[in-house]
């Protein structure tokens, strides 16, 4: 793995005040892997999520015109929105 700098916005920083130091060890230590691309395979877990019935239904439609299961562009989506937190 390449050796680089994480450098975070002061807002990002202000974010991260809210955090325990424990919260902020983890969030650094998955940030990192996450950042890394590792093909180490990661183990899912089952969330129970109410979304609006139009956003979901839409939200499939979306995925579907890319080719993509819906699932998986939510992963997606969440990997990009933690990648832009900085």
């Amino acid at each position: 793995m390449k050796n680089t700098i994480q450098y975070f916005s002061d807002e990002a920083l202000r974010r991260g005040k809210r955090l325990s130091t424990e919260e902020i060890i983890v969030f650094v230590e998955n940030f990192r892997i996450l950042l890394a691309e590792t093909k180490e395979p990661d183990k899912s877990i089952l969330i129970s999520l109410k979304v609006p019935s139009r956003l979901l239904s839409t939200f499939r439609l979306v995925a579907n015109a890319e080719g993509k299961k819906y699932q998986t562009k939510l992963k997606e989506l969440m990997k990009e929105y933690i990648r832009n937190f900085s």
